[in-house]
Parts: structure tokens; sequence; C-alpha cells
């Protein structure tokens, strides 16, 4: 059973765990490009957790879906940077350059976007202060969810690639690709050392807006 507690030993496994996987970009210059944080925190308890919102019902993009807090990159950003920044404007935590961990590969959205996921250290982050006008709802996810034997679960999807999604116990249902697409990844590469690519997995119809 992985070890999943909440400690130094953790940060250090998961660092070295992306800092030996070779990341994919994706260079297409007709996609937008976005980042999200993948950020671990302490549950309150002894084990580590990792932060999910949804997003309000009335926005125009993906609005009542499952999210990681993210979105567009501004002129000039790099996706470290908007990860931070839109983790700031999202949920109120600022935290530095020195809480990244590493990056997970490129994933196409069927929305026209090259999401980019930055992994983050949050720690002892202090309090979550959401901005409705971007989350709904703030979920600590366990870091032990990803690991169920159900994740991945597979659909047919059009094209020959199939449409991924991740059952998670403590939401009592599923997270659809793009967002369980990355968390499979997470899961993979820096929980378990494997160089699993997720790219090629689809999303259902209702995320492609």
């Amino acid at each position: 059973m992985t070890d999943l507690s909440f400690n130094t030993d953790l940060r250090a496994r998961i660092e070295a765990n992306l800092a030996a996987f070779e990341r994919r970009v994706i260079a297409d210059d007709s996609l937008r490009h976005a980042a999200v944080a993948i950020v671990i925190v302490d549950d309150g308890g002894k084990e580590a957790a990792l932060l999910l919102t949804t997003r309000p019902e009335g926005l125009r993009r993906h609005g009542g879906q499952y999210a990681l807090p993210g979105g567009r990159l501004d002129e000039g950003e790099t996706a470290r940077e908007a990860a931070l920044r839109e983790l700031e404007e999202e949920l109120g935590l600022t935290l530095g350059e020195e809480r990244i961990i590493g990056t997970l590969d490129d994933y196409p959205t069927r929305s026209g976007f090259c999401i980019t996921p930055v992994v983050i250290w949050g720690g002892e982050a202090g309090t979550i202060r959401p901005d409705p006008e971007e989350v709904d709802q703030v979920y600590h996810i366990p870091l032990a969810d990803l690991l169920s034997p159900d994740i991945p679960h597979l659909e047919p999807g059009p094209d020959d690639h199939p449409i991924l999604s991740a059952p998670l116990a403590t939401l009592g249902h599923q997270v659809f690709a793009p967002t369980a697409a990355m968390l499979y990844q997470f899961r993979e590469v820096a929980l378990l050392g494997r160089a699993t690519r997720v790219a090629h997995y689809d999303q259902p119809a209702f995320a492609w807006k």
C-alpha cells in the first residue's frame, strides 16, 4: 500500500517521480494555452488530499462541472505563473514558486485549450477563500481516493478514443475528463512512478463546450 501520509517524505517522493518523468508538450498554435493547479494539502488529519472545485452553474464555459483551479494564460505568462495566479484568484491561496514540485503532460480539450497541469505543494496553505463568481464549492479529495482500482473508468468514445472518468469515493460519483484524465496521470506518475499517458482519452459531450 502506498503511504500517503502528509509529510516531507511524500513531497520528496512526488517531486522525484515528477522530475524523472519526461513530460510531453503540445505545440499547436490553434489551441489556447491554459494551466491548472493540482494542489496537495493536509486534509486536517494524517493523510494528504488535493483541492477540487465545482464551477458555478451560470458560467459560460463548463458551468456546474468539477474542475481543478486554473484558467487561460495571460499574455507573456508561463503555465507555472498562471497556475499560481489562478489559485490565488479562485481560492485566495497565495503560494510562491518554491511550492511548485513539477508538471504533467499537456492535455488538449475539445473546447480548444491546451492545459498544463502544475503540481503544487500547498502544505499548511491556510484559510481557503473561494471567489463565488468562479467557484461554487471546494472539496478536499484524499489522495487515497485516486488509488481506487475503479480508476480509470473507460467508456466507448468517438474516433476510437475512450472517454475517461474517475469515480471518487469522497464525492460519491464520477469526475470526467479533462479533470479526470489529469487526476489519473497524477496518480500514475506522481504517486506510483509510472510513465502513463492520457492525452488520447476523450471527454464526454457535455464537457466539449
